[in-house]
């Protein structure tokens, strides 16, 4: 049975185990996070073991400084480990959360094939739902699951079934650190994803590895690091599994490093060598998964790619997307959005500011729109406001409305 410790201590717990930390490391690494003044009050380092200890017993409750060290050493913000109570939050996982400590329970002590079974297929369909559940919810989800596989680390296990908890630890760290990403949390995601890449490491699970480097060059992409982003995307190249998903989304990734610098040969090789991986592939069981490479994908990223490197074909490689989105298949509002935000770009290309403009605004006013995809509405705002189209002043208005009285400029 799961202990009734508070949310905080699970959570201690599980950020450190997921970390692969022994409470010795914990304690150098709460050191560490310190700064000098601090560091010199700090007691001893057995002392600051036996808190720990406290901390994760629900004996003792952190309070300054240890909050705050803790914050710093995990990446991670006060509120995210110490929020008052997790369960909650009204998480629509929660019946399937049950369901996996009822399946625990029956195997007594052991963590089982069952309860491995269903925590895969858990994994499985966090992944599915990412594309259209806000990353807000989907990062609680994801840390329920974080938490669950840190206490059947607990349970009695073989080597094989220690293996798969780590994976899904990886698996799970890796998601985490895309709804960051999402949310624009990039110190957060940056410690999510030195996990997951700790625990490919441990496990020798290559894909896992690449995605992380893959997940990490959307992040620095994004920030305007457009070398760092394609350093990041060959280096995933060159560990994934040749011809899987990791692969491909690496190339996918490197040939928008290359738009955004402006190298249109090197652009489109890497678009030619996307469309001969897809070309043999068949659509997967579960096209939405978002670590399972959909062909219908390369489209999409023809059209941003395209988009960025301002080629007069975008527009008409978007709106072809846009039209598949909105007849195949389930719907898919934030790949919509992001394929909207590149048409208005590509009109924009086109000498079409009206329609660019309209097609912003409404996307800035959509529920659905996170803040990864700011930026790309921003680049339409400032295109037009170079023009001193009548539109830009709208846009301006609705995008500071949407971020807050803090943002300043684009």
């Amino acid at each position: 049975m799961v202990t009734e410790l508070p949310a905080w201590a699970v959570r201690l717990r599980a950020e450190r185990r997921n970390r692969l930390w022994s409470q010795k490391d914990m304690a150098r690494r709460l050191v560490e996070a310190a700064d000098d003044d601090v560091r010199v009050r700090l007691p001893s380092r057995e002392s600051i073991v036996r808190r720990i200890k406290a901390y994760e017993a629900g004996r003792d409750q952190p309070d300054d400084p240890y909050r705050l060290l803790y914050a710093r050493a995990f990446g991670l913000a006060e509120d995210e480990l110490f929020e008052h109570n997790p369960r909650n939050l009204g998480c629509a996982g929660d019946d399937e959360w049950n369901a996996l400590e009822l399946s625990r329970r029956a195997a007594a002590t052991e963590v089982g094939q069952d309860t491995l079974e269903r925590l895969e297929a858990a994994v499985d369909d966090l992944a599915v739902a990412y594309h259209r559940t806000p990353p807000r919810k989907s990062l609680v989800h994801v840390r329920r699951h974080l938490d669950y596989v840190s206490q059947l680390l607990d349970g009695k296990k073989t080597l094989i079934e220690h293996r798969r908890l780590l994976v899904a630890g990886g698996w799970l760290s890796l998601l985490a650190a895309t709804c960051l990403i999402d949310l624009r949390r990039f110190p957060a995601a940056t410690a999510r994803l030195r996990t997951a890449t700790q625990l490919a490491k441990e496990t020798e699970h290559r894909e896992i590895a690449a995605w992380c480097l893959e997940t990490e060059a959307w992040q620095v992409l994004i920030d305007g690091e457009y070398r760092g982003a394609l350093t990041l995307s060959q280096a995933a190249r060159r560990v994934a599994p040749k011809g899987g998903s990791a692969y491909i989304q690496a190339v996918a990734q490197e040939g928008r490093a290359w738009a955004r610098l402006g190298a249109a040969r090197e652009t489109r090789e890497a678009l030619n060598v996307v469309a001969r991986l897809v070309a043999p592939l068949p659509t997967p069981n579960r096209p939405e998964h978002h670590y399972r490479y959909d062909p219908a994908k390369s489209d999409a990223y023809i059209a941003t790619t395209l988009s960025w490197l301002g080629d007069s074909a975008a527009e008409s490689y978007t709106r072809g997307v846009l039209a598949r989105l909105k007849s195949d298949g389930p719907a898919r509002p934030r790949r919509a959005l992001a394929a909207g935000l590149d048409l208005a770009l590509a009109l924009l290309a086109n000498d079409q500011p009206d329609e660019a403009g309209h097609i912003t605004l409404t996307a800035l006013t959509n529920p659905h729109l996170v803040p990864s995809h700011h930026w790309r509405a921003t680049e339409v705002i400032g295109a037009l406001e170079a023009r001193r189209a009548p539109e830009a002043k709208h846009l301006r208005e609705a995008y500071r409305e949407l971020c807050g009285p803090a943002i300043q400029r684009f």
